[in-house]
Parts: structure tokens; C-alpha cells; sequence
């Protein structure tokens, strides 16, 4: 077991869960039933294991070549390539099944929501911009969680989304800055290998930036009290922290800025709207 939550770095999931409980209080008003939460956070588990499964097996060559990566389950075998491909197959089916038994919008999106989860992977082989793809696979976890509460395909969560969609995006330029010299090798794309880590970083920033924007922009348009805008606030010094611990010449720093800035941003905004939801 421990092997294959290694493989999907099952700890991440602390990323994008709480953007999706967060839509989940505000579209609910409150806490929804019991059967919505628990397949919301089914549908979320699913998504986000079928999603880096299929990342580990189509990128199991580039692994092999990373000094990085190259401890990674699948290129060492210490899970064999078909186990993967069932742990993918499972988690795909879950995730839809999770999207049926919560509604027939739900269940209308999940194909679309597939196929961005498993086409995030290959686009770094075709673009530069690859950081909003994944940007896109995260930030699509709010929406989901709204329609699921609501059965509605509205306009609402957008900004949500769209927070997390820049968050993401800028905390992944940073995790792309130590593989720039194999990516550049492996012919792999990214904004550092575009513009090299000085104009990525400047990229990075400007993408967190219009993190905070939107998440003011989502508080504002939904009528959210106080407490969601201390956390909104809360947020903003963090990704300062963030950006402050990564510079184009020192890189020692950033694992802290990667997990404990980016869990501790997700849960303080969660904490923040579940205050302001319930008081």
C-alpha cells in the first residue's frame, strides 16, 4: 500500500481537496448531506489518483533519465507496469461512478474532466505553457464540487477555479526550475526552458498575483463575509513566503515553499470560509 501512495504522492491530495470543500460550504450555504460530501471527496481521490497514474506510466522514460525521478516505483519496478495501468483503470471507473451517484450534471462533465486529468501529462511534450494545463486539472476541482452540491452548471465558481488554476500553474513553474537542464536534454517543455528561471519566476509571480485577485473576485461576487477575506488575505502573505524562498540562484529552500506554503495555503483558506460559512 505504501508503495503505490508513493506512486500517486497521495499527500498532494491536500492541494486541491480543500478548493473543492471550500466551493462545497459556499454553494451548500452550510455542510450538505453526508452522501454529497462523501462522493465529492470519492470523486476527488479518484481524479486526482487515476491523474497521476496515468502521469508515472507516460513519463516512466523521462523518470528513467531524471536523477531526480529516476527512484520512482515504476522505473525501478517495484510496481510493475499493468498493476499501474489497473490501479488507472479502477480509479477511472470510481471517479465516474462518483460522478453518477451525485447527479446527472455531474455525470454530463466527468468525460471532459477525464480527459483533462489524463491529457495534462503529455502536454509538456507540445507546449511552454503546460503549467496551466495542470493548472486546469486542479482548478476544475471547485467546479465539480459546486455542480455537485447544486446539480447547476453555472458561472459562480469561476473565480474559484480560476484562483486555483494560477496557483497551481505558479507553484508548478517553481517544482519546474530543478529539472530545467534534463527537460532542456529530453527535448521536455516548460516556461523555465522558455525564458530560463529569472523569467520564469517573474511569470510565477504574476500568476499568483492573479491568484489573490480572483479570490477576492470570488468573495466579492458570492457576498462572503470577513473571515473569508482575512483568509484570502492570509493566503496572499503566504504566496509572498513562497515566492521569497525560491530565486533563479538558490533552489535549497524549495521543498518548503512546494508543501508546507502550498498545504498550509488550501487548508487556511478552507478554515477561513468555514468560519465565515457557519458564523
Amino acid at each position: 500500500m505504501r508503495k503505490y501512495l508513493e506512486l500517486v504522492k497521495f499527500s498532494h491530495t491536500i492541494f486541491a481537496l480543500p478548493f473543492a470543500l471550500v466551493a462545497m460550504l459556499v454553494a451548500a450555504k452550510g455542510f450538505p448531506s453526508l452522501w454529497i460530501f462523501m462522493w465529492i471527496v470519492a470523486a476527488m481521490v479518484f481524479a486526482r489518483t487515476l491523474a497521476m497514474t496515468f502521469n508515472r506510466i507516460v513519463d516512466r522514460n523521462f523518470d528513467r533519465e531524471n536523477p531526480r525521478t529516476a527512484k520512482r516505483e515504476l522505473v525501478t519496478g517495484k510496481i510493475s507496469i499493468a498493476s499501474a495501468w489497473f490501479l488507472w483503470a479502477i480509479c477511472s471507473i470510481g471517479f465516474f461512478v462518483s460522478a453518477w451517484m451525485l447527479n446527472s450534471s455531474c455525470l454530463l462533465l466527468s468525460p471532459f474532466v477525464w480527459v483533462v486529468l489524463n491529457g495534462y501529462s503529455l502536454t509538456k511534450r507540445v507546449t511552454n505553457w503546460t503549467h496551466l494545463f495542470l493548472g486546469l486539472a486542479l482548478g476544475l476541482a471547485p467546479f465539480g464540487a459546486w455542480v455537485a452540491v447544486t446539480g447547476r452548471i453555472e458561472a459562480l465558481p469561476v473565480p474559484l477555479c480560476l484562483a486555483v488554476l494560477f496557483w497551481v500553474a505558479g507553484f508548478d513553474i517553481l517544482y519546474a526550475l530543478q529539472d530545467e537542464g534534463v527537460d532542456k536534454r529530453l527535448g521536455l517543455h516548460s516556461l523555465v526552458v522558455r525564458f530560463g528561471p529569472a523569467g520564469a519566476l517573474a511569470v510565477s509571480r504574476g500568476f499568483h498575483v492573479l491568484t489573490v485577485l480572483c479570490l477576492a473576485g470570488f468573495g466579492v461576487w458570492l457576498g462572503l463575509g470577513n473571515y473569508y477575506f482575512v483568509g484570502a488575505a492570509i493566503v496572499a502573505i503566504a504566496l509572498i513566503v513562497e515566492q521569497s524562498l525560491v530565486s533563479p540562484t538558490d533552489l535549497s529552500r524549495l521543498g518548503a515553499a512546494f508543501f508546507t506554503a502550498n498545504g498550509f495555503i488550501s487548508l487556511a483558506l478552507l478554515l477561513a470560509t468555514g468560519l465565515d460559512v457557519f458564523l
